[in-house]
């Protein structure tokens, strides 16, 4: 059995579908001798509805996947460039292809039997989002197994827009005369533009791993809710079995009671029987012995 298959396996599944399968694949490990495996098998977390609905789109509309991919790639490197009419440009093309595929992830959940509802097409478009924004988490869906939804990153420009912010107004002395231009202002700025810029997609990455920890964490609480779930349900149903076995075992000692019972009274009448039928034999044998001494004596 190989981890690589099976997890690319489980997460092609609709969620519902998920844990038992899981189970099933970390149980064969376990009964083939491997519990390394088994025990990697049972750690893979169940997909939301918007994982899943993300993990559809890669695996059901790869050219489309290549395509976000390949303009996240472009969007980062004009952002890196301040190139305002090269992200306008980008960012247009952004929402049209955000909007189809989430569109496309909406068709196929439903064509799967899962529809999705308006939160997981949000998380949806969050994760298309952090694709062009952040290319790890353009990494983690290409590989078509996310378990959660990937945030949207802070700092990146969203969807809906790609309108460079506007130039700030000339700053004119009191007399209302035009200030003289400083040839060293616009590296200046330039420089400080970067800086936050670097910032922001500092704090944006530190943002984005802290909520990853906290999804780990989350996942890892579900687990052991879900395990926990599993044994309470094992041992309810050994409850319920042992308290079936124990009014088969009552009904089965009332009627032994009632079997005795009637036994006891059939014993006690056949008792009386026998004393009656020894009564009877006893004066039918009396009454021959008069007749017989009668009749020696003439009587």
């Amino acid at each position: 059995m190989d981890l690589d298959a099976i997890t690319d396996e489980l997460y092609g599944l609709p969620p519902g579908d998920f844990t038992a399968i899981r189970n099933a694949r970390a149980q064969a490990a376990r009964a083939a001798g491997d519990r390394e495996l088994a025990e990697q098998i049972r750690r893979l977390r169940r997909p939301t509805l918007a994982a899943w609905a993300g993990n559809l789109l890669v695996r059901r509309q790869p050219e489309e996947a290549e395509r976000l991919l390949r303009l996240g790639e472009a969007l980062r490197q004009a952002h890196r460039d301040l190139d305002g009419g090269q992200l306008k440009e980008l960012s247009a093309r952004q929402h049209e292809l955000a909007f189809a595929l989430s569109r496309h992830a909406d068709q196929l959940t439903a064509e799967a039997g899962h529809r999705i509802g308006e939160d997981a097409r949000r998380e949806v478009q969050d994760t298309l989002h952090a694709v062009l924004a952040d290319p790890e988490a353009a990494e983690q869906w290409a590989r078509g197994r996310l378990a959660r939804p990937l945030g949207a990153p802070v700092g990146f420009p969203a969807p809906s827009g790609g309108r460079p912010a506007p130039r700030p107004a000339s700053r004119r002395p009191a007399g209302g005369a035009a200030e003289t231009a400083d040839p060293d202002a616009a590296p200046t700025r330039r420089r400080e533009q970067e800086e936050r810029l670097q910032r922001a997609r500092q704090q944006a990455a530190d943002a984005e791993r802290e909520l990853r920890d906290r999804q780990d964490e989350l996942a890892v609480a579900e687990e052991e809710l879900s395990r926990a779930e599993g044994e309470r349900h094992q041992v309810e149903e050994r409850a319920a079995e042992l308290s079936r076995q124990l009014k088969d075992a009552e009904r089965g000692k009332r009627r032994n009671r009632e079997t005795a019972r009637a036994a006891r009274d059939r014993a006690r009448q056949a008792e009386r029987d026998l004393r009656e039928a020894r009564r009877r034999a006893e004066d039918t044998a009396a009454h021959a012995r008069d007749l017989a001494g009668r009749t020696r004596h003439g009587v």
